[in-house]
């Protein structure tokens, strides 16, 4: 395991050089290994800062297997996939559009456009995970003003490119992560940059959401089963009255309703993303297990869940996760447009 407290370009440099990141995958699979996914996201939930696993979380399920179905046809992105596999280069996933949500990627604003042999980016990505220690960033861009699935490609685009600029995000709560926001301004580069089918960005994103939301979730069940666990030591050890506060059968149902909650946790995680109604079901379904178990615990555990570094940080910080890529409200709005599909389905 990494070094307890690397910065994010150390720590992806570490998991590349012990192997760990070219075993994530099964030997002709583009998804990486449930089982060993969950292995790693548990490991580093376990040792580091949720900034720092987010900065993982989001290069292993998205980003990599992004990259792997791009190097088909795109040597630039093949050269990109070794890299990051060997863990000497960080690329960012810039998806979401300034000024606009996490789900709204049909009205994204940055375009492309071609310039003689060349393609001029512009525009801007906000809220981007790893964008201030990125090598090189993933960008969703427009090729048409149609608002339309298709009209949108990827550009590969260097990071210390002129025109390129970052900015950190300002928050505090996912230290480590890298979040801040990407301007393009008038970014040229070759058409080799331009990686990926004219059209198929959004159907190549799509087909890599149900691992990005199975990842969400197998983090979330290992962040709960560690605070959970915690939590018991703590009402164990903690003097009430003439016993401890685990004696107060109040606490302990309290408790109980949140193992319970883990135990369903844990159930959609084993069940799998399924299809892309689905996988919006484990979106939601994962957000608010993790809302309802560490909000419990903060309580339980009173003013200690405020000290510096303490249980309020954390449930902070898995509440703007799960915001990320999608609020829960979005999230349920698409499970109801999919409910015949969904119940159709449940035997």
């Amino acid at each position: 395991m990494p070094d307890p407290q690397p910065g994010p370009r150390e720590l992806w440099r570490s998991l590349g050089e012990d192997g760990v990141l070219a075993k994530l995958s099964l030997p002709g699979e583009a998804q990486p290994d449930p089982v060993a996914l969950a292995e790693l996201l548990t490991g580093l939930d376990a040792t580091l800062p949720a900034g720092l696993v987010l900065s993982v979380c989001v290069q292993v399920a998205t980003v990599i297997p992004l990259l792997r179905a791009l190097s088909v046809h795109s040597p630039l992105a093949a050269e990109v996939l070794a890299q990051a596999l060997r863990g000497s280069a960080v690329t960012a996933l810039a998806a979401t559009d300034a000024g606009l949500s996490g789900s709204a990627l049909l009205d994204a604003r940055t375009e492309l456009r071609q310039a003689g042999d060349d393609i001029v980016l512009a525009g801007g990505k906000e809220w981007i995970t790893n964008a201030l220690c990125c090598d090189y960033a993933l960008v969703l861009a427009r090729h048409s003003a149609a608002r339309h699935f298709t009209s949108f490609s990827w550009v590969l685009v260097p990071a210390d490119c002129p025109g390129v600029a970052k900015e950190p995000a300002g928050n505090e709560l996912l230290s480590g992560s890298g979040l801040g926001h990407l301007r393009f301004d008038g970014v040229r580069l070759g058409r080799e940059h331009l990686v990926g089918g004219r059209g198929r960005a959004l159907a190549e994103l799509a087909l890599q959401i149900r691992t990005e939301r199975l990842a969400g979730a197998l983090w979330a069940r290992a962040m709960c089963r560690r605070v959970l666990t915690g939590t018991r030591e703590y009402l164990l050890a903690r003097p009430a009255d003439e016993g401890m506060l685990w004696d107060n059968m109040a606490v302990r149902e309290r408790f109980g309703r949140c193992v319970t909650e883990l135990i369903r946790l844990d159930a959609l995680c084993r069940r799998g993303a399924g299809g892309a109604a689905e996988a919006m079901a484990l979106k939601s379904a994962y957000a608010d297990s993790a809302e309802r178990i560490l909000s419990e615990c903060v309580a339980l555990r009173g003013a200690d869940s405020f000290r510096d570094g303490g249980l309020a940080m954390l449930r902070a910080q898995a509440t703007m996760f799960g915001i990320a890529g999608g609020a829960s409200g979005a999230m349920l709005a698409g499970v109801a447009d999919h409910a015949a599909e969904l119940l159709e389905g449940i035997r």
